[in-house]
């Protein structure tokens, strides 16, 4: 879409605001909004200032002053503001130098993109995430100088089949249990369509969705797969609506790899494959039906496996879930079929 299409698509849509959203270092969502009004043609190569020294792990108080970029590809229109919003996916850039900023970790997946077909191994880079969650009812937590605890209730959680709930109908998925259970032992099957619908909306294109293992309601939303940044952009939206769609039924929605004890945890397995025109590269005739590129690209994970942890795993929680016995890949090796090694072969 150029800019000129993106003004005729808002006004088009009636917009009274723009929303313009960048991700931050540790990879979370931010935003401010302008009015319609302050949105041309121009804004899409001079941009909007903000502060940079007010966001994670960016810039220092003495050279704050950065800008957002607004994608024209990346145009919808926000569902969940109560005003009709054009929503826009901005990249990072130094007002001085005009250089994209390395902090900015969309522009990071650009230049790796760029990279795979510099190398000439592939064109293109296919991603696809399967990323778990849960939907609570309730969440509380405190820690204080004192004291500490937390506590996360679901009418779905097998805690709960003694409780008083005017009448409690005992339709409560037992652990690890949870997984394709029609309803009304899934009590959220309307909820994941509602967030289905709305991903469909937005241009991101939904494979199936389901109650997954855990009780207390564990679910699964999968995208089709997508180009990196693509893929990248549309996960974030993913997480947007997912957690504004539970918002809207009082509950709540967490991606937090281990919520649970005694009970599957939340991961993302990633489908990856990588092609050169209509060739998949990553298929072959060894081990699994692989070819040597793709077992070089298994080994270069594995190699690097303890720096990515640190990218992809940063909380200690995510190490909670890697305990045998809950389909967590313990093992740090790749296999046909097995969910416990780290690189699975389907």
């Amino acid at each position: 879409m150029e800019p000129k299409n993106v003004i005729e698509f808002a006004n088009r849509n009636e917009a009274v605001m723009v929303d313009l959203k960048f991700m931050d270092f540790p990879g979370m969502w931010q935003h401010f909004s302008v009015p319609l009004h302050e949105l041309d043609e121009q804004s899409f190569e001079d941009g909007f200032g903000f502060d940079g020294s007010s966001i994670r792990g960016w810039q220092p108080i003495h050279a704050s002053d950065m800008l957002v970029i607004p994608d024209p590809d990346t145009a919808v229109m926000d569902p969940f503001m109560q005003v009709n919003t054009l929503s826009l996916i901005c990249n990072i850039v130094d007002p001085v130098t005009r250089e994209r900023y390395t902090r900015d970790p969309r522009n990071i997946a650009q230049k790796a993109e760029a990279y795979l077909k510099y190398t000439k191994i592939g064109d293109i880079a296919y991603f696809g995430p399967e990323a778990e969650f849960f939907i609570f009812d309730d969440i509380r937590y405190s820690y204080s100088s004192n004291s500490s605890f937390h506590k996360v209730d679901s009418m779905e959680g097998w805690w709960n089949t003694g409780r008083d709930e005017n009448p409690n109908l005992g339709y409560k998925p037992r652990h690890k249990e949870g997984y394709f259970p029609v309803s009304p032992t899934d009590s959220q099957q309307d909820i994941r369509t509602e967030m289905v619908m709305i991903l469909e909306s937005l241009g991101v294109t939904i494979e199936c969705q389901h109650h997954e293992v855990a009780t207390a309601g564990q679910g699964e939303i999968d995208m089709k797969f997508a180009p990196l940044v693509r893929m990248g952009d549309q996960l974030m939206w993913f997480k947007y609506v997912l957690k504004n769609v539970a918002k809207r039924h009082c509950k709540t929605v967490t991606f937090m790899p281990k919520p649970l004890f005694e009970d599957n945890g939340s991961g993302m397995h990633t489908h990856i494959s990588i092609w050169k025109g209509d060739t998949p590269i990553f298929a072959g005739d060894k081990y699994a039906g692989l070819s040597q590129e793709a077992l070089w690209a298994v080994g270069g994970i594995l190699k690097h496996a303890p720096a990515l942890c640190g990218i992809c795993n940063p909380t200690t929680n995510s190490y909670k879930r890697l305990v045998p016995g809950f389909e967590a890949p313990v093992n740090l090796a790749y296999s046909s079929r097995n969910r416990s090694a780290c690189c699975r072969i389907p």
